[in-house]
């Protein structure tokens, strides 16, 4: 394996690559493809939704319980599905839309881990 050093980066507090900005406190987004999301109307047309769900879709792993929240807005995009937004559509719209970002944890403090089973799954969380 041959390393390029034209390629490499260090001593960098924060580094974009792949969609990301990656530091030592987090994995973020690009703060202006964030600002550039927080100023769209709501989509008004099964391709403007498409198009927000694929850029959410994108980054989920920030998003906490992504799948959950945006299963209304998929179905919204089906095929046989007349669009039309609803107050609960404009609610998981508006919650991806401004979803908090998921962080790195703190190492210097204590973490809890959290899991919840029944019968038809399980989860965790690390707190």
């Amino acid at each position: 394996m041959k390393i390029s050093l034209k390629k490499c980066h260090f001593a960098y507090s924060e580094l974009k690559a792949l969609g990301h900005v990656v530091s030592g406190l987090c994995l973020g987004i690009y703060k202006h493809k964030v600002e550039a999301v927080l100023l769209k109307p709501i989509p008004q047309t099964k391709k403007e939704m498409q198009s927000f769900l694929r850029f959410a879709h994108y980054y989920r792993h920030h998003i906490k319980d992504f799948s959950r929240i945006a299963k209304s807005l998929y179905k919204l995009c089906d095929q046989q599905t007349v669009y039309e937004m609803t107050e609960e559509t404009v609610k998981a719209y508006e919650k991806l839309k401004n979803a908090p970002f998921l962080l790195m944890p703190d190492l210097k403090s204590p973490l809890k881990l959290y899991i919840d089973a029944c019968g038809e799954g399980l989860g965790a969380a690390l707190h």
